[in-house]
């Protein structure tokens, strides 16, 4: 799980991080709401749960969450010095999930974090069919067709198309990648290996692997399947 923290105060953000690395969360720590707005808008595919601390030096939360919920619905839990109802209701009503109120006992705040991401998870159902243009995956049957007709996937394949397909219109980096399909079935895959399968995948289900449609190419970032 990845763990997007925005607080400015570097103490609290320092003993945070530390906190939620020991708990076995990965971390994105910023310090200003110009830092978290790029983050969101580079990496929040990649972004589990959000904890915004309310006033930042150069902005709110309060704006960090609605342009993180715009994007996606990612958990938002707000880190918050006032603890007065106005402030609670108002995060609230833009879309967070949660708020804890500082100075917080760590093992509070755990709870806190992995009660939404239960919920989150309880939430997320999914579905039997997953599209990617003319591609549609059978999650139950773990078949691939494209126009009607079965492509035929290796398992690393087919786990590889999937994760694509579940993270659509989202810059997937090339280390992202590799974590989640790393070790499936046994298979060793290195940054070499992912080249690999990315070209067969695209000879598979592209009508143009030299130019395509489904698995673009983001340079400089990583691989975008969708819009």
């Amino acid at each position: 799980m990845n763990i997007l923290v925005v607080e400015d105060d570097r103490a609290i953000a320092s003993g945070l991080t530390y906190s939620l690395e020991q708990e076995g969360f990965t971390t994105v720590l910023c310090h200003t709401a110009k830092d978290a707005t790029a983050a969101i808008e580079g990496q929040l595919g990649a972004i589990d749960l959000c904890l915004f601390d309310l006033s930042l030096p150069d902005g709110s939360g309060y704006d960090l969450c609605a342009l993180a919920k715009k994007k996606r619905d990612v958990p938002v839990i707000f880190l918050t010095a006032f603890d007065d109802e106005v402030n609670v209701v108002m995060g609230l009503d833009m879309g967070a999930d949660d708020y804890i109120t500082k100075p917080f006992r760590v093992r509070e705040l755990m709870s806190r974090i992995n009660s939404v991401l239960r919920r989150y998870q309880r939430q997320a159902q999914p579905k039997a069919i997953v599209e990617l243009g003319d591609v549609q995956i059978n999650t139950s049957d773990g078949k691939v067709h494209k126009a009607g007709n079965e492509v035929l996937l290796t398992a690393l394949e087919y786990r590889l198309l999937l994760i694509f397909a579940n993270h659509l219109g989202q810059v997937l980096t090339r280390a992202q990648l590799l974590d989640r399909i790393w070790d499936v079935g046994g298979d060793f895959v290195n940054d070499n290996t992912l080249t690999v399968y990315i070209k067969r995948l695209r000879e598979k289900l592209e009508d143009d692997p030299a130019s395509p449609t489904l698995i673009k190419t983001v340079r400089g970032m990583g691989y975008k399947a969708g819009e």
